[in-house]
């Protein structure tokens, strides 16, 4: 896939996504060393992209220059915890990017088409997934209620089963 513009500094080459690449190489490794889910199953693709967006939008002005930083894993380990209000933050976080994309002299950047349409798959994507109750967190908690039934299934966004996958990642990491 070739992005449909170019930054002005390739002498006229497309565009390479560097940051979103790299970003999505980073979470498709700590999925992959966490062996959380199978490798190419739509949940293993959408704890990717969730790490993957957070990874790339919390990503300031270093890059991923220094990624195994504690700092780094901690911010992440915070925005992918339960009740850190992830997809508010994402919308958030992607207006702000394109808001300098189109100020001025803003380049359409590869990298935010890249992360606009993660998010998009994120969001209107479905999976049957656990039900794991709009009130009570992902994860146990001791004495906090009823345990979550397993095998009580409903329709999810893909985004809201890929942030404790993405949490989980990161912590075994």
């Amino acid at each position: 896939m070739h992005p449909e513009s170019t930054n002005g500094t390739s002498g006229g080459a497309p565009a390479i996504p560097m940051a979103w690449l790299c970003a999505e190489y980073v979470a498709d490794e700590l999925l992959r060393t966490g062996a959380l889910v199978e490798g190419g199953s739509l949940e293993y693709r959408a704890g990717r992209e969730t790490l993957a967006l957070t990874i790339y939008l919390c990503d300031a002005t270093e890059g991923l220059a220094g990624v195994r930083t504690m700092s780094r894993i901690e911010e992440w380990l915070d925005l992918t915890a339960y009740g850190h209000p992830w997809s508010a933050w994402v919308v958030e976080r992607l207006a702000a990017r394109e808001e300098r994309e189109r100020g001025p002299g803003g380049a359409p950047d590869p990298d935010l088409a890249l992360a606009r349409e993660s998010w998009r798959w994120l969001w209107r994507t479905e999976l049957l997934a656990a039900d794991l109750g709009e009130d009570e967190p992902w994860y146990p908690v001791a004495g906090a209620g009823t345990p979550v039934d397993e095998g009580e299934r409903k329709w999810t966004p893909a985004w809201r089963l890929g942030l404790p996958l993405s949490h989980l990642a990161i912590h075994l990491f």
